[in-house]
């Protein structure tokens, strides 16, 4: 239970003063719907104000306080010109104020003629004259802080309503229990956690302030990944040792990688063990992930259990299963499986099989873990990329074996390795750091889209020659209508050209595609009676087709590193060269030209999550957001990085040395798990 102390923090925001509806809404697009995330909700900047009596010609660029006399206002019969006010400061030094947008009614109400106002704004120069553009106007004696918190805000939100809303949350802030180790606070000289917070919303150029807060959020996410790897240590789960005659009968057309081999050494060890494996299992795109864990799957089988692999859409469910099918065609292990739509005859077929032990390998979505869904003896799960495994889904996973089942992770989103360490603490690693022989790198090409005419005469000199290409349609906004407008465009525009309906040479894939749509025009690509798929990024379009060595990506400065990385992966899955263009847009910012110039140089997965990272900074960690949450509120990547190896030291030492959750620190760090919200470790001390 959360502790008391907390509460008025967790209240709804609503909760404070001058809170309604109407802007509960704009609250609610920044993300903000308790007191506790208007106090995590810190600064992204600061403004600093220079106090004037005077003004200055040194001033020009800089953001002033001063106070003025206005003298006279000019103002347009058009309703596009501003509203200027004349003014003086108490020399007799004159500036123009200029506001646009709207009458010049409020203008005349705030800067009254003859009375003397504060006033705060950059100073710029116009031609000869001194202006400063839509000031902030305080009251005849008010006055403004020489820094002010910039924060991030969203229609309907002024930075100066929202520092009133955190200034009634910061008076709710209680005073904590210390949680962390004594000699590392005196180290590294942090104020306690009530007074950082204060102090970081007051200045947000308080390094220290931000340190220690950023340290408290890294800790107690390192504290509950230590607490579930403890607890999966401690558990009784059941060796599973296979002999090896399955993975002998594999004829496979090829050799292992080393980074292959050793993985799945590394993986037998585990099994071996009682205590249920937890491993995370990374590789770039194409680098096999696959056949490690089918080997694994096969071991499982080999020691008499079952095995289940879970996606985390349709599309890849359903192929996986035809991959794992055409791996271990010829031996004697039956694989089947099941999504949330399969009904009637087959689903009970399924699940009988399951069942009666009939079924060894099972592929499917998380109707695997349905409650009707029961099998003979679950021994290992797989879990594929974008699902992060979590404690709540590791109890579904306990609850379907007769005792907890080994579990491993993959990953095709190469992590950086703080960040490996971050989200996936409780987790022994592997890591696919090797291609497979007969890979050529991917070649990339950065054009603008003006010369998108020329892209669809390269793509049908393309499909002339009897291959395939992939066309990924623009984000056009946080919005799947829009994108799905951008792909039907596209796909008319080349059905034009190359053809189009069902019989066509262009198929369409978005997500608003009923399941059996999307699989039959999957499976007519994959077939190759389609020359050309078009597809939106909100669906997984992970389809392993060698015969498409083309992918077309419009817009691709509008992209992240990673998505573009992984978008780039539908090619080059089959021998021969393989080309990825970029179309970007007319205008690029340094970090979307840094971006594309990082695509065309490297083809390496690890290298570009790296450097993702160092791009990106936060509010963005994850991307994509490449984990469908934000891990981070407070800790910035360098923070981060910098934080973490203390971090997770003292994680492990409470929980080693100094008596976990139940000593005095412990319970200060409970409060902790708590405000950051990472309690299911606490939850999963309290189950067992």
């Amino acid at each position: 239970m959360r502790p008391d102390i907390l509460n008025p923090l967790f209240a709804e925001v609503e909760a404070l003063k001058g809170v309604g509806p109407g802007l509960a809404k704009p609250l609610e697009r920044l993300g903000i719907a308790r007191v506790l995330d208007l106090l995590f909700h810190v600064p992204s900047g600061w403004v600093d104000r220079w106090p004037r009596d005077e003004l200055l010609q040194s001033d020009v660029g800089r953001t002033i306080a001063i106070t003025l006399t206005p003298t006279d206002y000019r103002t347009s019969s058009s309703p596009r010109a501003p509203t200027r006010v004349l003014a003086t400061d108490a020399q007799g030094n004159a500036v123009a104020l200029v506001f646009f947008g709207g009458g010049s009614g409020r203008v005349r109400k705030l800067l009254p003629l003859g009375e003397s106002r504060r006033v705060s704004g950059r100073l710029d120069q116009y031609g000869q004259d001194l202006q400063i553009i839509h000031p902030e106007v305080g009251g005849e004696d008010g006055d403004f802080r020489e820094r002010e918190a910039i924060y991030p805000l969203t229609e309907g939100m002024t930075s100066r309503r929202l520092g009133a809303l955190v200034e009634q949350a910061l008076a709710r802030a209680p005073e904590l229990p210390e949680w962390i180790e004594p000699s590392l606070k005196a180290q590294r000289e942090w104020p306690g956690w009530r007074e950082a917070i204060l102090r970081l919303h007051a200045d947000p150029a308080d390094a220290v302030a931000r340190a220690r807060l950023a340290y408290d959020e890294v800790f107690a996410n390192q504290l509950a990944l230590s607490i579930v790897r403890a607890d999966t240590r401690k558990r009784r789960g059941r060796a599973l040792q296979g002999d090896g005659h399955l993975r002998d009968m594999l004829r496979l057309p090829y050799q292992l990688t080393g980074a292959q081999a050793r993985s799945v050494r590394e993986i037998e060890g585990d099994l071996a063990q009682s205590a249920p494996m937890l491993r995370l299992l990374q590789g770039d795109v194409g680098s096999g992930k696959t056949l490690v864990a089918a080997m694994a799957l096969l071991i499982a089988v080999e020691a008499g259990a079952q095995g289940a692999m879970l996606a985390p859409t349709e599309i890849l469910a359903r192929q996986h299963y035809e991959t794992l099918r055409r791996t271990l065609a010829g031996l004697p292990v039956e694989v089947a499986v099941l999504t949330g739509r399969d009904k009637g005859r087959a689903r009970e077929a399924t699940l009988m099989g399951l069942a009666d032990g009939s079924i060894h390998l099972l592929v499917g979505t998380h109707a695997i873990f349905q409650e009707a869904v029961s099998y003979r003896d679950l021994g290992l799960v797989v879990v594929d990329e974008q699902h992060r495994f979590g404690v709540a889904e590791r109890m579904l996973l306990q609850a379907k074996g007769r005792t907890p089942p080994h579990v491993l992770a993959m990953t095709a989103t190469p992590i950086p390795r703080t960040l490996t360490l971050a989200l996936h603490g409780e987790m022994d690693q592997s890591r696919l750091d090797e291609m497979p022989p007969g890979r050529e790198p991917i070649e990339t090409r950065v054009l603008s889209e003006e010369r998108v005419e020329e892209v669809v005469n390269a793509l049908g000199r393309h499909l002339s020659e009897g291959k395939q290409a992939y066309w990924v349609c623009p984000l056009v906004e946080e919005s799947e209508t829009s994108d799905l407008q951008a792909a039907e465009a596209r796909a008319a525009t080349l059905a034009s050209r190359f053809g189009g309906g069902e019989q066509g040479r262009v198929g369409l894939v978005h997500g608003r595609m009923k399941g059996v749509e999307k699989d039959a025009v999957m499976a007519r690509f994959s077939a190759g009676a389609t020359g050309v798929l078009v597809a939106t990024t909100v669906i997984e379009v992970g389809v392993d087709v060698p015969n498409a060595t083309l992918i077309v990506i419009e817009h691709a400065d509008r992209f992240g590193l990673a998505q573009l990385h992984q978008l780039r992966g539908r090619v080059g899955r089959g021998g021969g060269r393989s080309v990825c263009l970029l179309l970007r847009g007319g205008s690029l910012s340094e970090t979307a030209r840094a971006r594309l110039a990082l695509m065309r140089e490297t083809n390496d997965g690890f290298r570009i999550a790296e450097e993702d990272l160092r791009l990106r900074g936060a509010g963005e960690l994850l991307g994509t957001r490449q984990s469908g949450e934000a891990m981070f509120r407070l800790a910035t990547p360098d923070l981060l990085s910098e934080l973490l190896p203390a971090a997770t030291d003292d994680a492990r030492l409470l929980i080693d040395r100094d008596g976990g959750l139940s000593g005095v620190r412990g319970q200060a760090a409970r409060t902790a798990l708590y405000l950051f919200e990472r309690d299911a470790g606490v939850t999963l001390l309290r189950s067992g």
